[in-house]
């Protein structure tokens, strides 16, 4: 294939958060051709549409893939660019219409169905359409940009962890942001990310169990779009979340659910680590040790990040220790290299953007 037709390229397939590298073909019959060392893929060229422009990189997504990441660089060949989307400044039916036109839309529309969606985010979150959903958590994904950290290592162990706790056929997309905040969020679509902060705070892989446990489990109860709305009301559907990096960060991080709805992430935690034969004494020794530094029941500040908005930590680390049962030996969810290679994915990754929230 002569070079005027291919280039360099980096992909996410859809089906992990798994980074890929090699290059992209035209093969000269209407089609693209994706090939590495760790992934090979052939689509259609229809299927390709153009995402988003970006410093030095190109981002297309395929239509028959929602998850499906492109990534090329800008300056492409022209054989190849000739066969590739044409940019468009807003998204296709914005620029069909025009930039005032759509804002008006937008605006009619806001101010139509603001009160439906602020007033009764309970019964209407979970009757989101899963498509909305979707787009809505790569949107939001999007917005972390190039901080989600990736090496072959902490990827492994963080899918190891993940299948401890989400045994479904289609699981969760998880991944590691490089935010030092302590925290995980739980976003739409199936995503859930932990934050570098909780990575590093963590003592034990058990513990990082407990964690990623809670935030599936708000993925498994359908939580996730009721607490959004709560948080952002109708910008959650209109624009995934707010404009800014920083807003949309700030935003999830403050993300409150009920204290009904985080008991429920709990008891699903607790069960899938006894499905899983993990001990719930990490989790347990986590939530002592976070009750232990806020100072809980004293006359402090509460918590800044995941746990100021949940049912009280002691409380918590009761409920997972009276699951532990009595002269039970545990295996361990991850070996001491696995859990050092996801407590380092961050600072090993050589690619990955830093970001400080405050």
């Amino acid at each position: 294939m002569e070079d005027s037709f291919r280039c360099a390229a980096e992909w996410y397939d859809g089906t992990n958060a798994l980074r890929h590298e090699g290059h992209l073909e035209w093969d000269g019959r209407g089609g693209f051709v994706v090939d590495g060392s760790t992934s090979r893929m052939e689509f259609a060229a229809a299927d390709l549409h153009f995402l988003e422009a970006r410093p030095g990189r190109i981002l297309y997504r395929r239509e028959s893939a929602p998850d499906f990441r492109l990534i090329l660089p800008a300056d492409l060949p022209p054989g190849l660019a000739a066969h590739l989307p044409a940019k468009s400044e807003y998204g296709a039916w914005v620029d069909r219409l025009g930039i005032g036109r759509a804002v008006a839309i937008f605006a009619v529309a806001s101010a139509a169905a603001v009160a439906l969606f602020m007033t009764a985010p309970d019964w209407l979150g979970p009757r989101i359409p899963d498509s909305w959903e979707r787009n809505l958590g790569q949107a939001m994904i999007g917005d972390f940009g190039g901080r989600i950290c990736h090496t072959p290592q902490g990827d492994a162990a963080l899918k190891k962890l993940l299948d401890a706790v989400d045994p479904a056929a289609r699981q969760v997309n998880a991944g590691v942001a490089n935010i030092g905040m302590v925290n995980a969020v739980a976003l739409p679509g199936g995503q859930v990310l932990l934050f570098d902060g909780i990575v590093q705070q963590a003592e034990t892989p058990e513990e990082l169990a407990g964690v990623l446990g809670h935030e599936v489990g708000h993925v498994r109860e359908r939580h996730v779009m009721t607490a959004l709305m709560r948080q952002f009301g109708l910008s959650v559907l209109l624009a995934g979340a707010n404009t800014g990096v920083g807003d949309t960060m700030a935003g999830v991080a403050s993300m409150g659910y009920s204290r009904d709805a985080e008991r429920e992430a709990d008891q699903y935690a607790r069960a899938r680590l006894a499905e899983s034969d993990i001990s719930p004494l990490g989790a347990a020794d986590f939530f002592e040790r976070v009750a232990e530094e806020s100072g809980e029941g004293k006359d402090q500040n509460a918590v800044v990040g995941w746990l100021a908005s949940h049912p009280a930590a002691g409380e918590r680390a009761r409920e997972f220790k009276a699951a532990a049962k009595k002269d039970k030996t545990y295996r361990p969810v991850l070996t001491a290299a696995e859990f050092e290679a996801l407590k380092s994915m961050c600072k090993d990754d050589p690619d990955v953007e830093e970001f400080e929230l405050f």
